[in-house]
């Protein structure tokens, strides 16, 4: 089996700049990433969190650290270059791992971050029973 570098992108949004909002939003994105990519924290090699300028409560690198196994994963938290008229209280990641080649990937959007790639989100009630969609990237 060949296995490649492979770059997986999501988001999600946060109704209110606090611990518990952020801690919520992050847990549910990620457990959507693990579940919907079959990905282990062992083949990453690393994540970048990236939030808008009105979320300072807590890091999303902190919130994953502790998951099980990511604490052997490079985090790194950065501020989202702010645009006028952007989707507010948004946390990003890009993460990049090793995958087999022929593994479909799945960016995972959330919440109101679905409005940034509707062509990568499903209807969050639907998810579950959606069939995996491969995307270029």
């Amino acid at each position: 089996m060949e296995w490649r570098l492979r770059a997986i992108r999501g988001a999600t949004t946060v109704s209110e700049n606090s611990v518990e909002a952020i801690r919520e939003a992050v847990s549910e994105l990620l457990d959507e990433l693990e579940g919907r990519n079959q990905l282990q924290p062992q083949d990453m090699i690393s994540v970048t969190f990236s939030v808008t300028r009105d979320l300072d409560a807590i890091f999303p690198a902190a919130i994953a650290r502790p998951r099980p196994g990511w604490d052997n994963v490079a985090m790194l938290d950065v501020q989202q270059m702010h645009v006028e008229g952007s989707l507010q209280r948004c946390i990003r990641f890009l993460i990049h791992a090793y995958l087999p080649a022929s593994t479909p990937i799945n960016h995972i959007y959330l919440r109101e971050a679905r409005k940034l790639r509707p062509d990568w989100s499903f209807p969050q009630a639907l998810q579950a029973a959606q069939p995996v969609v491969e995307s270029t990237f």
